[in-house]
């Protein structure tokens, strides 16, 4: 029993070691140089054997077994083992390093996007900051006056011209914010000498206030779908001037058809833009003008009824006047 478990270790020794010498086994490691020490034996890696070490014996061939106390295991071959670093204990590969991920809104894309765009991306660049610069302007504009509003203001102004105190609205009026009442405050102080000049000269300085910076926004709208029409044509021209080249044909090209569109793309996302605000801001002012002319209207009226009626009566006391007199 003990030779037959001597003879199973040399026979294994020696196909590790012969697995260990072949130079087509896949992940076998080499000897390892004499006076090297041994290395840790690694889970499943084959070991080899030694310089030195006396060679196994053959399969069948007998074993020496040597004075071996009874009770006791035969002593192990003398063959040192070393053993090999297994390929699952091998330093993996160093991880690729991360390529920054330039997104649609990173700055390295929109200023490459930017010089692809060739040289008339410069005049769209500044239509768009004049553009974006009007519209955040008439916004907060328009959110003041929003919060200017004082309809209840302008219902006391009626109701007291109504009851003939032009003194009272006058004072009610006065100081407001509202260009509803400025324009009614100008037109009761200057009632004596044209009332509805004064109504149309306050309306039309309102008006002129409401509609600030619309011609710019209206240029703005037009102009830009021209530029980026005119980068297109230059992008076009360029492209078509490098086809008589042939090494350099599909590279420009592609460059120039690249600078025609992010310029008809940029043109048209600025119109686009200024379009929207454009009517709506139109539409506030249309709807001032009709507010204003309403209020003219109204005042011109009421004062027009106060005037005649005080008309009538001074006309029916002066013939009462004239008949006591002439007693």
């Amino acid at each position: 029993m003990k030779t037959s478990l001597i003879v199973c270790l040399s026979s294994l020794a020696l196909a590790l070691t012969s697995l260990a010498q072949s130079p087509a086994a896949p992940g076998a490691a080499q000897t390892s140089p004499a006076g090297a020490p041994p290395a840790a034996v690694g889970p499943g890696a084959p070991a080899a054997v030694s310089p030195g070490a006396p060679a196994a014996m053959s399969p069948g061939a007998p074993a020496q077994t040597g004075n071996v106390p009874p009770g006791e295991s035969p002593a192990a071959p003398a063959a040192a083992v070393t053993a090999t670093l297994s390929p699952a204990a091998a330093s993996p590969p160093p991880a690729a390093e991360a390529q920054p991920s330039g997104g649609v809104l990173g700055s390295n894309w929109l200023i490459d996007k930017f010089h692809k765009g060739g040289p008339i991306m410069w005049p769209i660049l500044i239509v768009s900051i004049i553009g974006l610069t009007v519209v955040i302007e008439r916004i907060f504009w328009w959110g003041g006056r929003w919060f200017r509003r004082d309809p209840k203001r302008i219902e006391k102004v009626f109701t007291a011209i109504e009851n003939g105190d032009t003194t009272e609205a006058s004072r009610l009026s006065r100081g407001s914010r509202d260009p509803v009442l400025r324009m009614m405050w100008n037109g009761l102080n200057h009632q004596h000498a044209s009332l509805q000049g004064a109504l149309q000269v306050a309306a039309g300085i309102e008006i002129k206030r409401a509609g600030r910076f619309l011609v710019v926004m209206d240029t703005l709208v037009t102009l830009a779908p021209l530029l980026g029409l005119l980068g297109t044509i230059t992008g076009l021209i360029r492209s078509f001037s490098f086809l008589g080249n042939e090494e350099l044909a599909v590279q420009a090209v592609t460059g120039g058809i690249a600078e025609a569109l992010i310029a008809t793309a940029c043109g048209l996302g600025i119109a686009i833009f200024a379009l929207i605000p454009f009517n709506f801001f139109t539409s506030r002012v249309s709807n001032l003008e009709f507010e204003l002319q309403t209020a003219a209207t109204n005042l011109e009226v009421m004062l027009g009824a106060q005037t005649s009626a005080r008309d009538l009566d001074f006309a029916a006391q002066a013939p009462a006047s004239g008949k006591g007199s002439s007693i």
